[in-house]
């Protein structure tokens, strides 16, 4: 891990040190995973093609970051945010209780979400490519698990925002920017 260092806030004064966490792989995987199902949801039925094609970004997407998990660096790795059902619930307790541990890379909750989202992102790209094949093309169970998934990471997606914008309030740190710069405080 690299030594945190001085930040200056907009008054000049001096901000405690900040720590790399997300690395720019992790970073542009989030974002442009975002902005592509963004995308994806809103051509579904209006612009078919943009629509499949955002889709197979999405699947490269995919990819990548399921190889990251591997091979990435520390925080992008899934051994580092996997943890057993009894410290994830204990974790989500004490969180909506604002007296949570404060993780430098996921916590708890945010490692489930992490790979609840991409179970139910595979499953959209799945069923998403199925109906553009011979076989399951206007299949009305493989349209109605693609909508459904949609529907699942619709939700899942709003319990993201609304975790980090309680975890951004209980511990006074601005994740999204986190997300953005890759940088957290270190303390």
């Amino acid at each position: 891990m690299t030594m945190g260092r001085m930040d200056m806030d907009a008054a000049g004064a001096c901000s405690p040190p900040k720590i790399r966490v997300w690395d720019p792989v992790v970073r542009m995987f989030h974002w442009g995973l975002v902005g592509l199902f963004a995308f994806s949801y809103l051509t579904g039925d209006e612009w078919k093609q943009a629509h499949i094609l955002s889709g197979y970004a999405i699947v490269g997407l995919l990819l990548v970051r399921i190889i990251w998990g591997f091979v990435g660096s520390h925080h992008a790795r899934f051994s580092n945010f996997m943890y057993d059902p009894v410290t994830t619930l204990g974790f989500v307790r004490d969180s909506l209780a604002m007296r949570a541990k404060r993780y430098i890379g996921h916590n708890p909750a945010g490692g489930v979400m992490v790979f609840a989202l991409l179970v139910a992102i595979s499953g959209i790209a799945a069923t998403g490519y199925m109906m553009t094949t011979d076989t399951y093309w206007g299949v009305e169970w493989v349209e109605r698990a693609h909508e459904l998934l949609v529907d699942v990471t619709l939700g899942l997606v709003g319990l993201h925002i609304a975790g980090v914008l309680l975890a951004s309030i209980e511990h006074k740190e601005n994740l999204v920017r986190a997300m953005i710069t890759g940088r957290k405080r270190a303390d």
